[in-house]
């Protein structure tokens, strides 16, 4: 089996933390995990166990530039963690990478069975929001059996998983010189859109308005938008054809990055992933 961690940096969001400390936990080890706190007044999650969390000294930065302080300092920790790993998964608290469970395998002993040069990615798939059909979100239970619909959104069909010293671009979007590649078993999971009322606290956060986040969460807030116009199509036919055309066709201004174009794809989760995370 391969040596695997975890990595990610988080501020005031102890919420997702708690849930990435027992998905990845289970999955890796808890003593496996590297988490960064961003400020030295950060609370510990409840749950930290034997996870390995570093307070760090927080910068009072524009959206922009924190976001490529943040990925040079996980691309100088995850360096130094691939002298003793063979692999570093990186990723924001509110992500996770899935394994297809009709592979019966757990994310670990998929990620030791395939080959990996450089990185490898997992689909992208936004959780949303149906207001009519579910409830706000229960913590106590696995996310996805309370959701069902997910924007099929290429800027999360992330190079979260990587094998080299290879760097990283800002939230995890891109490996710099690095071309990607989906596998077909891998999913990533992004729940920051997952909770109506949730995000719409979030968007009242002063410290996020005051560093310029607030036209980037207006934006998000389409994919709850687009899990309630009802078009959702059968995530079992469009997921391969998700993959297929994120891994063939690039962003324009970012040729290392999977693009979509204006395709709003909104798909069911299939039900086999209802107790993954």
């Amino acid at each position: 089996m391969k040596r695997i961690c975890a990595i990610t940096m988080a501020r005031n969001d102890n919420f997702y933390l708690e849930k990435w400390i027992s998905y990845y936990g289970e999955q890796l080890g808890e003593e496996n995990l590297y988490i960064f706190l961003d400020g030295k007044d950060q609370i510990l999650p409840k749950n930290a166990g034997k996870a390995n969390i570093t307070l760090c000294e927080h910068k009072e930065e524009e959206m922009t530039k924190g976001d490529r302080t943040r990925i040079a300092f996980l691309n100088e920790k995850s360096a130094e963690l691939l002298k003793t790993y063979d692999l570093v998964i990186g990723g924001d608290a509110d992500e996770y990478l899935v394994v297809d469970p009709k592979t019966n395998l757990s994310l670990k002993e998929y990620l030791s069975k395939i080959k990996i040069k450089n990185s490898v990615s997992g689909l992208g798939l936004d959780v949303g929001h149906n207001l009519k059909e579910e409830k706000p979100i229960n913590p106590e239970v696995p996310y996805l059996s309370q959701r069902k619909y997910a924007l099929l959104d290429s800027q999360y069909t992330k190079p979260g998983v990587k094998a080299r010293d290879i760097r990283w671009g800002a939230g995890f979007h891109r490996t710099k010189n690095h071309n990607y590649k989906i596998d077909k078993n891998l999913y990533l999971f992004h729940f920051g859109s997952f909770d109506n009322d949730m995000f719409m606290e979030r968007i009242k956060d002063k410290e996020k308005i005051n560093a310029g986040w607030s036209k980037h969460l207006e934006q998000r807030y389409r994919t709850i938008r687009l899990a309630n116009e009802g078009n959702a199509k059968d995530g079992d036919k469009f997921l391969p054809i998700a993959r297929f055309l994120q891994t063939i066709i690039r962003h324009p201004f970012a040729w290392l990055r999977p693009y979509m174009y204006y395709w709003k794809l909104v798909v069911t989760i299939p039900e086999r992933f209802k107790e993954s995370v």
